[in-house]
């Protein structure tokens, strides 16, 4: 009787999971010249010196990758491996700023999409900066927790995590005591997570190309981002929740009196606009890159005004309604000021690369300790990712030598796709 390894599909995901002996060699040579790149930017030679030993750490097999833990596998005292991430004078700018000039050159891609996205880091005591009871995604509920704001680059060719920047709630940014006990700059002060992530994309987005901005509901729901980046020449597809309200601008009422002109139509949730569309509305999008071929979704759009916090009408956008194609289908609601020329395919595959920081941040927690600290100041915060964000990349990189695909489960599009569309059926605008 075989075993399940013996079988043709487990024998054909084991050869496609072989590595080569060189290519473990060629991986040791690389890591060193990428290692070497980013020194510079390193102040002092013991500076150097440590940040090598933590990006080496952060890409080894330890369960744990904090400093103590990374010091003790090469033999060194932890302490100023502690002292060089919680409060080192180093620039994270200046090391960021070479990260994303090593991505543009590797992945940049006029049709890049940036995605801003918040994650949080569920934390014990409320020593640290930052740390209160807040929204925790990854625990699906409010608890004692850390959140920062992350900035992705999803091209073609891979993706990487560019930027980041810890949010600091209201009453921690309030607080004299908290401040001083954790280091925050004189000139930080509250930020919404929406405007920390726009802050992100048109600061940090200068340095890559992109032709899109891309975010969840957080991000789109608020009408003076969408109106910032519009402003700022950007183009964005943005989720929005559910009971967004929306007046289709196709649509009109009986005029209110004989001989007078149809009036515009009411404003609806778009949730209830979208039910009420019939079939033939929908266009069915085939969307290449996955390894079990082509992927399908189905999408609605629409030229539909909203309304802001104060209950004033907007300019024209575009709202795109997107679903995939199951019994039980996952549906997103986005409004987009792509214009009328851009086809829907496009705004579709932009939108799906939003998925794409969800894969980095994971693989972040799981390959290189994203999650994994012990510092409590601002500045410490903020070296521990940028080191993190330096060693993922790596990995990135290595990906595209190696020449092997993550398989994609999760979805709708991905980077793969940004010049996948296989097929598209159905029609356009009403």
């Amino acid at each position: 009787m075989s075993t399940i390894l013996e079988q043709p599909a487990a024998q054909e995901l084991l050869a496609q999971t072989e590595v080569e002996p060189d290519t473990i060699r060629g991986c040791t040579r690389r890591l060193t010249h990428f290692i070497r790149r980013y020194l510079p930017f390193f102040y002092r030679d013991e500076q150097r010196r440590h940040a090598e030993v933590i990006l080496k750490g952060k890409l080894t097999g330890l369960q744990r990758k904090t400093t103590e833990p990374i010091a003790v596998e090469v033999g060194l005292p932890r302490r100023p491996l502690q002292l060089f991430v919680g409060a080192g004078g180093w620039d994270d700018q200046a090391v960021l700023g070479e990260l994303r000039r090593h991505v543009h050159a590797e992945l940049g891609d006029a049709d890049g999409v940036l995605v801003i996205d918040p994650s949080a880091f569920p934390k014990k005591g409320n020593a640290s900066c930052g740390v209160a009871r807040q929204w925790c995604g990854r625990l699906g509920k409010l608890d004692n927790c850390q959140a920062g704001v992350f900035l992705a680059y999803v091209a073609p060719r891979g993706k990487a995590l560019l930027d980041c920047r810890l949010f600091l709630p209201e009453e921690r940014a309030a607080d004299s005591k908290h401040r001083t006990k954790t280091y925050v700059p004189e000139d930080i002060t509250f930020q919404e997570k929406w405007r920390i992530g726009l802050d992100l994309a048109l600061s940090t987005g200068q340095d890559v190309p992109h032709g899109w901005v891309s975010g969840d509901d957080e991000f789109g729901r608020a009408t003076e981002c969408r109106a910032e980046l519009r402003l700022a020449g950007e183009r964005y597809v943005l989720d929005v929740p559910c009971n967004t309200l929306v007046r289709d601008l196709s649509e009109r009422r009986p005029a209110s009196r004989p001989g007078g002109k149809p009036r515009l139509a009411l404003f609806e949730r778009v949730d209830a606009w979208a039910a009420r569309q019939p079939k033939k509305r929908w266009k069915k999008i085939r969307l290449a890159g996955g390894e079990a071929g082509p992927r399908e979704v189905l999408a609605l759009q629409q030229r539909v005004q909203t309304k802001d916090e104060e209950g004033r009408v907007g300019p024209s956008e575009r709202v795109v309604v997107i679903k995939t194609c199951a019994s039980e289908p996952q549906v997103w609601y986005t409004l987009s000021n792509a214009a009328a020329e851009v086809p829907l395919a496009p705004v579709v595959v932009a939108h799906g690369c939003r998925h794409g920081i969800e894969e980095l941040l994971e693989e972040g927690n799981q390959e290189v300790g994203l999650s994994h600290y012990e510092v409590r100041s601002w500045t410490g915060w903020h070296h521990h990712m940028t080191l993190s964000l330096v060693a993922l990349w790596f990995l990135q990189l290595e990906r595209l030598a190696v020449g092997k695909k993550k398989s994609r489960a999760d979805g709708v599009v991905g980077a793969d796709d940004l010049h996948g569309v296989v097929a598209v059926s159905g029609t356009e605008f009403a």
